[in-house]
């Protein structure tokens, strides 16, 4: 059987250790790997925490060596990686919120956060979104929190031949509802398999919700993870369609 198999890292950030997280990020790819995961989303700022008043601080530049044992990673385990950084495109250019895409043949690819929440205009520039990333027979486009508010980037995606949207984000209990409604009112409408990957934990003075879920290219629900702590959700595509998994890490 031929299978595209995808997964949302549930992780728990802490605030602007970016070696803690690195280490983190690098388990979590080791656990994905063991489920033949492909491509493994990470939440939106992972790698140092949604820490407005550290970001322009730790702000990289994407071909920065502290990423270096992530690339490796991706590259031994054949496992394209998706990791949330502060970034700036150049050492004269604003901040950025980053998606940096790890890819799993030693590429470096990156998305940027496109449309701000509010107060995030402080630190933070708007981005210029990114590229597609073609996935076996998947066309993967990505998202970065508020993005995915604006129905004109799902949208857009779809109508660049999106088969998977795939979400890193931070969502509070209080926004759970409202945010996967929409998320999952655009599995349906664009017949594409969305996924979003939630903190684990607390991170910048938000509580997270958890509960990182997928949704096929129907609307219905693939898997979810249960609440807060650390989770893989994985959906696996094969020959007699769509199925997935939460586990506990």
């Amino acid at each position: 059987m031929n299978a595209s198999v995808f997964a949302a890292a549930q992780a728990i950030s802490v605030a602007g250790d970016v070696h803690a997280n690195v280490m983190a990020h690098l388990r979590f790819m080791q656990a994905a790997a063991e489920q033949d995961v492909k491509l493994l989303v990470f939440p939106e700022l992972s790698l140092t925490g949604y820490e407005l008043g550290l970001a322009a601080k730790l702000a990289i530049l994407p071909n920065d060596s502290l990423l270096q044992p992530l690339r490796d990673l991706a590259q031994e385990l054949c496992l394209t990686t998706v990791v949330g950084m502060p970034i700036r495109l150049s050492t004269s250019e604003p901040v950025l919120i980053g998606a940096l895409i790890l890819g799993a043949d030693g590429s470096l690819g990156v998305y940027s956060k496109q449309h701000l929440h509010t107060g995030e205009e402080v630190v933070f520039a708007p981005g210029h979104g990114g590229p597609m990333l073609p996935m076996d027979l998947d066309q993967v486009a990505l998202a970065v929190c508020a993005d995915f508010t604006h129905a004109c980037h799902a949208a857009s995606a779809a109508g660049q031949g999106t088969t998977v949207y795939a979400a890193g984000v931070l969502i509070s209990k209080g926004g759970y509802e409202p945010d996967t409604t929409l998320l999952q009112s655009y599995a349906r409408q664009h017949a594409m398999a969305v996924l979003m990957a939630n903190h684990g934990g607390a991170t910048g003075g938000w509580e997270s919700a958890g509960r990182s879920a997928i949704w096929g290219p129907d609307g219905s629900l693939l898997a979810a993870a249960q609440g807060v702590g650390e989770a893989l959700v994985i959906a696996r595509r094969g020959d007699s369609g769509w199925a997935g998994q939460a586990m506990a890490l």
